[in-house]
């Protein structure tokens, strides 16, 4: 039998080696669309929850979750976590927002006052949730870490807000028109950040439609730049990296010990949410620091981190 000559076999050795490459990008993707994370531009008029039923038919998948509700008419950053994230969310829902939003005030107002009553609502406030909301209406207290006039013209001021989650803008405007000793409504409010995601970022549905058709005929580059992975979802969380014979009891839903760690930010307080990495950052879960950065230098043993939810799959070892 005649032996095929070298030429022949360098091109089946290429052709294989394309198709192994071909492969395990089709597996990237695919991994990103059932376990990534979008940031979408909530158009007005649809629900959250129309957007991210929306949003799991383009993909074709079985389950989304999102980032928090917006009403309707509120536009902005809506975060939507995609099948095996979805247990992601829950850290996204307690994550610090900003909003800006157009006030308009009842009667004309000195500017000078508009400026100084704002700066008062800067720090802790007591806030009474409006009628329509999901939650009690008891007072609470919720953190405005800023709040910065864009433009004031006429009765129409225009402002963004850096605030803790679960504080409620419509409500905020309300309070602000009272000590204006007027009446105050949002005439429109656009929301810019969720945690680590910002306008910068995000993307219409009408993208992700076109991102999904293109990598149905094979060009999946728009849709990675649409789909982030799941990591991007714990930027503002503080981290441990733990060493590999630990991240199998770890997945199990053991307790991190301080046998395991490897490294840790140095800013942890205890009580903080933490994300548990590998040392290729992969994410094998979140929980309660249960000991402070200090803390953790100095033991030689206890608990670290009370494990709460397990993103990596211990059959995965």
């Amino acid at each position: 039998m005649k032996l095929p000559s070298e030429k022949i076999i360098r091109e089946i050795i290429i052709k294989k080696i394309s198709l192994d490459l071909s492969k395990e990008k089709q597996e990237n993707i695919e991994e990103l669309i059932n376990s990534g994370i979008i940031n979408i531009n909530k158009p007005q008029g649809p629900t959250s929850h129309q957007v991210a039923d929306y949003v799991k038919k383009i993909l074709n998948i079985k389950k989304v979750g999102h980032s928090g509700t917006l009403d309707p008419n509120v536009t902005g950053c809506l975060v939507i976590a995609l099948g095996d994230s979805t247990r992601i969310v829950h850290h996204l829902l307690k994550a610090g927002k900003e909003y800006v939003a157009l006030m308009y005030l009842h009667k004309k107002v000195d500017e000078k006052k508009i400026r100084e009553i704002i700066k008062k609502f800067i720090g802790e406030i007591n806030q009474k949730p409006p009628v329509k909301s999901a939650v009690k209406r008891v007072m609470r207290q919720r953190k405005i870490y800023y709040l910065n006039i864009l433009e004031i013209d006429n009765q129409n001021v225009l402002f963004e807000v850096g605030c803790e989650a679960g504080t409620y803008i419509r409500k905020l405007i309300h309070d602000i028109g009272k000590k204006l000793d007027t009446n105050a409504h949002m005439v429109q409010l656009i929301r810019t950040k969720v945690g680590p995601f910002s306008d910068n970022t995000w993307h219409s549905l009408y993208e992700l439609k076109d991102a999904y058709e293109f990598y149905k005929n094979g060009n999946d580059q728009e849709l990675k730049k649409i789909i982030n992975p799941i990591n991007q979802a714990i930027k503002h969380l503080a981290k441990i990296w733990i060493d590999e014979n630990t991240i199998k009891t770890i997945s199990h839903g053991a307790d991190l010990a301080i046998p395991g760690v490897i490294k840790f930010n140095s800013d942890i307080k205890e009580k903080d949410t933490v994300a548990i990495l590998t040392l290729q950052n992969e994410l094998v879960c979140t929980g309660i620091a249960k000991m402070s950065s200090k803390d953790i230098k100095k033991a030689k043993k206890g608990i670290v981190v009370k494990t709460k939810k397990v993103f990596m799959k211990s059959k995965s070892f």
